[in-house]
């Protein structure tokens, strides 16, 4: 079923969150938008479920381009047009290992709620309620992380880290890079993004995609 595309999703009401009257949440909110992720985590929330699981079972990569059958209908996701539907920086680092190590050490005492670094294998609760909700969304809506959330991972800390510190990322080709492992054949990347790509087949002109289903409001942080 598709919704297993976005069980563990989370999306975010921006509008809506930016008025909290909580300045440190606030502040996390605002630094996660400056990073450039606010058009892919704040995009109109629509799902075409049949239209998805259609997209997955038919999916491969050519040639760098994402191709699937939807309805019977080819369609075709290059990179150039996921990076504009979204609004995604294409300056930085192309790649999560190439953060600096005094940048994530930085990291580590900054989100900490005792003031002692945050261990790397350790988990969740070692952080301060803004910085685990931000490695809860990394982990939901960006790596599409499946299992246990409790425990941080290296890969989510360096995504909290480009937030916290403001590392220029090149999120246009990391993410288009997680979308391309989803529908890659025995790839472990876990399917996801459930929104954005119901948003990409709502702009495909005489795609005829049935109805939609909203997005789960227990899902949509506000």
């Amino acid at each position: 079923m598709a919704s297993s595309f976005y069980s563990n999703s989370q999306h975010i009401d921006f509008d809506s969150v930016l008025t909290m009257d909580d300045q440190v949440m606030v502040s996390m909110f605002q630094a996660l938008m400056a990073s450039g992720l606010a058009g892919f985590l704040g995009c109109p929330a629509v799902i075409y479920e049949a239209a998805l699981v259609d997209f997955f079972e038919n999916a491969s990569v050519r040639e760098g381009v994402i191709i699937s059958t939807v309805v019977g209908q080819l369609v075709e996701i290059s990179e150039e047009w996921f990076t504009e539907s979204f609004d995604l920086p294409v300056d930085g680092l192309g790649d999560l290992s190439e953060i600096p190590k005094d940048v994530i050490f930085d990291a580590r005492s900054i989100v900490s709620l005792s003031g002692e670094p945050v261990s790397l294998s350790g988990r969740k609760n070692q952080m301060k309620i803004e910085f685990r909700i931000l490695c809860d969304i990394m982990a939901k809506s960006i790596s599409v992380k499946a299992g246990s959330f409790n425990a941080i991972t290296v890969e989510n800390f360096s995504m909290v880290t480009e937030v916290v510190c403001g590392v220029r990322m090149n999120w246009a080709s990391i993410l288009f890079s997680i979308l391309k492992r989803m529908v890659t054949l025995g790839s472990k990347q876990a399917k996801g993004f459930a929104i954005q790509i119901s948003l990409l087949l709502e702009n495909i002109p005489n795609l005829e995609l049935g109805e939609s289903s909203e997005f789960p409001a227990s899902k949509i942080l506000t």
